[in-house]
């Protein structure tokens, strides 16, 4: 097939983006004097492409599937298709928020305040389209950067992105409204998605960043139980469905497998243990299909 045009977003989630390629087997290298990472898969070219113009060049064609922002989607009213949402971002693992604020002195407390005000932001086609549901009529203006510091100077108000808002409050802004909720996209260009060859290959990558990120705080254990100590040990542990249960060569033994939370494995195993378990084993986990 020809090669599969791959949108790696530029900035912010380039590290992490690479990191979780890695985790569903996809090394990928970036040269800091190119925009053309390479990768271990002779079928797939990668790009470098900032997130906010992703999008544009998927629903295009210039690329064949990328990752960025449903806020940049939505932003661009691009038409694509959407092959998974992946909940991932530079630090955190929570979605990311467009929000309405102000200064924490400015007296305003609604959207319907800002009639005839100065509304900065790098989102100028999502405030416009959020001012004109609320019937209000404001100026628009590109940020560049250094959103937050433009009020009251600069701007009456700003429509910046946030997860936690501490940089807001940090600058002395109260959010009054959520213009949207986003989360990275693995999106793909529509006509694509027709070959079968290009369908199948994206897929395919949607379905193991999927499972990299399942995986993600968790971890794998293995223990031998005796027969007799068998229920109670099950009932201390949370898997996926159920534990794994498989015999011994010794017939009163039992070999346990399962997954669990990460953070409770440092009061799970001393407790299996007092129980009866041994030969406990934990182990990483880079992938779960579900």
């Amino acid at each position: 097939m020809a090669k599969l045009m791959l949108g790696l977003p530029k900035g912010s989630l380039e590290e992490s983006t690479v990191a979780m390629f890695a985790k569903a087997g996809y090394k990928i290298q970036i040269s800091s004097r190119s925009y053309y990472p390479t990768i271990d898969d002779p079928e797939i070219e990668c790009m470098l492409i900032r997130a906010q113009e992703m999008s544009r060049y998927v629903e295009e064609g210039v690329l064949d599937c990328g990752l960025t922002g449903f806020d940049w989607i939505q932003e661009n009213g691009s038409d694509v298709y959407e092959a998974a949402e992946l909940v991932y971002g530079k630090v955190g693992r929570n979605p990311l928020r467009w929000v309405l604020a102000v200064p924490e002195s400015s007296g305003i407390d609604s959207v319907k305040q800002l009639e005839g005000k100065r509304i900065s932001t790098e989102a100028v086609g999502m405030t416009k389209r959020y001012l004109e549901k609320n019937g209000v009529h404001a100026k628009v203006e590109f940020s560049w950067g250094a959103t937050e510091v433009k009020p009251p100077r600069f701007a009456d108000a700003i429509v910046e992105i946030t997860e936690t808002g501490s940089s807001l409050r940090a600058n002395h802004l109260k959010i009054i409204d959520t213009l949207c909720v986003s989360t990275t996209r693995f999106i793909a260009n529509k006509k694509a998605m027709e070959d079968p060859e290009k369908k199948h290959k994206i897929e395919n990558i949607a379905m193991l960043l999927k499972a990299v990120l399942a995986a993600e705080g968790k971890v794998g254990l293995m223990l031998n139980v005796k027969k007799v100590d068998l229920d109670n040990i099950v009932g201390k542990l949370p898997a996926l469905e159920h534990p794994t249960i498989s015999p011994l060569s010794n017939g009163e033994w039992l070999a346990l497998n399962t997954i669990v939370d990460e953070h409770t494995v440092r009061e799970l195993i001393p407790e299996l243990k007092r129980l009866g378990a041994c030969g406990i084993v934990e182990y990483p986990l880079n992938k779960i299909v579900e």
